[in-house]
């Protein structure tokens, strides 16, 4: 397989916004409710827990399942480099989708977390921990998630090394996810950060 039809595969695979597709199925356009955001927290907050978590799957397998399937095909020497690479296009499908014209994706978490899953099982899984912890303690999914992004990098860092690609790759989606939650950092400073686990406010058709 040619590496830029992989790099093609991961993008357009990133790009399918299971948010927007489960609040289609519903009769609700995420984009106008709630955060605003299509991803796994604001449908969760919209939609309910098990459509949160649905959406929270897929976006974790459009991130995974790249990395994992596509760097085997290539007659390359280092697949590695490829399957980050693989990775950043999925995460950037996700955060542009095509399909949406490039607009309203999410932030890239869930989908940058199956990246490193399948880059980086043990450092990811102790990322997701301070997600679980700090999600838990606050009700709040951005606080989890910006946790969760600047553990990952100080995992590997001390796993990995400072000049494994994995590591860069990781600081990139750390700065990626601070930029993508700027809005939400915004919120938090003036205390007006919504928590994960109300009811729906909108009818569901």
């Amino acid at each position: 397989m040619n590496p830029l039809l992989g790099l093609s595969i991961s993008y357009l695979a990133g790009s399918i916004s299971f948010a927007y597709l489960a609040g289609r199925a519903r009769g609700v356009d995420l984009r106008k409710h709630g955060s605003g955001n299509l991803g796994a927290s604001n449908a969760w907050r919209v939609l309910g827990p098990k459509v949160g978590l649905l959406v929270y799957l897929g976006d974790t397998l459009k991130g995974l399942l790249p990395v994992l399937l596509l760097p085997p095909r290539l007659n390359v020497a280092n697949q590695e480099l490829w399957a980050i690479a693989f990775g950043i296009a999925a995460v950037l499908g996700h955060v542009r989708p095509i399909y949406l014209l490039g607009k309203g994706g999410g932030k890239g978490v869930a989908t940058a977390g199956g990246v490193f899953l399948g880059l980086a099982p043990i450092p990811t899984l102790i990322a997701a921990l301070a997600f679980a912890i700090m999600f838990g303690i606050t009700r709040i999914s951005s606080v989890g998630s910006l946790s969760a992004a600047v553990t990952l990098p100080a995992a590997l860092l001390f796993m990995a090394g400072p000049t494994s690609p994995v590591f860069l790759m990781s600081v990139a989606i750390m700065l990626l996810v601070f930029w993508t939650h700027r809005s939400n950092i915004a919120r938090l400073r003036r205390g007006e950060e919504p928590r994960v686990g109300r009811k729906a406010q909108v009818p569901v058709q």
